[in-house]
């Protein structure tokens, strides 16, 4: 078997290095990056067996996984489409699925594809980002799983299991909305959170030598690489504005507080907060359809 993955950074990259290292030897990993230096690096790291052009991966490779940002994936994926056999898996990773899904809902081939999101990252990119148990244990999202074909399905859902996921079912319009929630508004934070911190405090060696593990911990996302992160939040712009108004909402009322010196208010705003302990332990439900 051949794998294809187009796009060589953090998530494509771990994929590669993963299936490259822990797979039988019949599987051979073939890699495309528009970057060649990030080809080059890619192939120097070992995270993959072939560097070659789209139409070659195209053609000899049995699962194609795209792995680049959002608004890529809308460029070129009708095309990849367009050139697929009827026994090749496209496999995507986009953080958005709204968009995706409604672009290809009427393709010929769309049930070749599956629309997929493996939840894992870190806030490093490049193909020196790569590493091993990146999916370990963490969460997948395939949304329209009825409009992939059951051999299609059953192959992407076999290669997050080798990565180490569960695989969820979602509707594209759920997936967004709760990733605005959840994910991309903490990001939009950490982003603004930094800049904050940056315009207000001048000297850079105070921010080195005062920031404590509170800080790094908080601002750590702010350290993603802008140019994937910016058309997340163009694509799931209706979501996030909606998550943004609240959070500045939220804000605005914990200035006041802290303005007016009301201790007691501030107390119930972090009593409050301190309920997502239990959340992330997981004693709440998931919304989500396990497979």
């Amino acid at each position: 078997m051949k794998i294809g993955v187009i796009g060589l950074g953090l998530i494509g990259g771990s994929i590669a290095k993963e299936i490259k290292i822990r797979s039988i030897s019949s599987i051979e990993v073939y890699g495309y990056d528009n970057n060649d230096k990030h080809g080059a690096l890619a192939l120097k790291n070992q995270l993959i067996d072939r560097i070659c052009n789209l139409d070659i991966l195209l053609a000899e490779c049995d699962i194609i996984i795209i792995a680049i940002p959002i608004n890529k994936i809308l460029e070129v994926l009708p095309a990849l489409l367009d050139k697929v056999k009827m026994d090749q898996v496209v496999i995507d990773t986009g953080s958005t699925k709204q968009s995706i899904c409604e672009l290809i809902k009427d393709h010929p081939k769309r049930d070749r594809f599956v629309a997929a999101h493996p939840l894992a990252g870190t806030e490093n990119s490049g193909p020196n980002a790569a590493i091993m148990d990146l999916f370990k244990g963490k969460k997948n999202i395939i949304c329209e799983e009825n409009k992939s074909t059951p051999e299609a399905l059953k192959q992407a859902i076999r290669l997050f299991e080798f990565l180490g996921m569960e695989t969820y079912f979602m509707e594209p319009e759920d997936h967004d909305k709760h990733m605005a929630y959840v994910s991309h508004l903490s990001h939009v934070s950490s982003f603004i959170l930094s800049q904050t911190v940056l315009n207000i405090e001048k000297d850079e060696k105070q921010i080195f030598n005062l920031a404590s593990t509170g800080f790094e911990s908080t601002a750590r996302l702010a350290k993603s690489n802008a140019s994937t992160w910016s058309p997340i939040f163009e694509a799931n712009s209706k979501f996030l504005v909606v998550a943004l108004d609240q959070y500045i909402l939220n804000l605005q009322k914990m200035r006041n507080f802290i303005h007016e010196k009301q201790i007691d208010e501030m107390n119930a705003v972090m009593a409050n907060a301190n309920k997502i302990k239990s959340v992330l332990k997981g004693i709440t439900k998931s919304p989500m359809n396990k497979l």
